[in-house]
This record gives structure tokens, C-alpha cells and sequence, in this order.
């Protein structure tokens, strides 16, 4: 298989937010989707492992939940949901999946994120 573009790791991800059921699908449209080589150092959690963290991260999100946005929040930018190729590629090796079922499965977990679940909330529904 030909390593996918970041390009087409974002198309994976837009067509799956374009395919969530209402009202999700139309609270998911303020948010941005980037695909990335590697978690960005600014993203880093400075109590981890930086080299872990980039190789165990596949998506991130990053924003304010909507469960806890408040019309006096200051924007600083749109909330990003993250999605990083090389992870997402070392973790397609250990599945038995497509690399279209992986993007959507991470994209639908930081979605999650963004609509204010935790991950342990995700965790009750989602055995991944």
C-alpha cells in the first residue's frame, strides 16, 4: 500500500464528521481538522514522555468541549481536532483494519472529545 497523504488522511476525517448523524454532524462544523506527521511539540504533555507521546498518539483533540463553553470564552482560534499520519500508520500494522476505519475511528473519538465526553465515557461504549 502507498502511504497515504496528509491530504487524504483529512478527506478520511471529513467524510466521516459529513457522515455523523444530526445534531452531531452540525455541532461538528466549527471545527477545524489537521493531519500532521507527528504530535506538535506545543501539544506535548510536559509530564510524559515526548517520544511516547508522539508514537502512541494517533488524534488529539484541541479546543473547549461544548459541554463547557461559555459565551465570555476568549477564542484564540477554532477548535482543531488532530490527526497524526505516523501513529495512525504504526497503529494500522497492529490491526486488522483499513486505514479508512482507523481515521474514522480516532476522528470519531476526538469528536467525542470535542461534544464534551470523557475518555472514559467514550471507553463504556467503545472497546477499541
Amino acid at each position: 500500500m502507498e502511504t497515504p497523504s496528509l491530504d487524504q488522511i483529512e478527506q478520511i476525517a471529513r467524510d466521516t464528521v459529513a457522515a455523523l448523524p444530526a445534531p452531531f454532524a452540525g455541532l461538528a462544523q466549527e471545527v477545524a481538522i489537521q493531519a500532521v506527521d507527528w504530535l506538535p511539540d506545543h501539544l506535548l504533555d510536559p509530564g510524559d514522555d515526548p517520544q511516547a507521546q508522539r508514537e502512541e498518539i494517533t488524534g488529539m483533540y484541541d479546543g473547549i468541549p461544548l459541554t463547557e463553553k461559555s459565551s465570555y470564552d476568549q477564542p484564540y482560534g477554532p477548535d482543531i481536532v488532530w490527526l497524526f499520519r505516523q501513529p495512525i500508520l504504526m497503529e494500522l500494522e497492529d490491526r486488522d483494519v483499513t486505514l479508512e476505519t482507523l481515521v474514522a475511528h480516532v476522528t470519531i473519538h476526538e469528536f467525542a472529545h470535542h461534544f464534551g465526553w470523557s475518555d472514559a465515557d467514550i471507553a463504556t461504549i467503545d472497546r477499541w
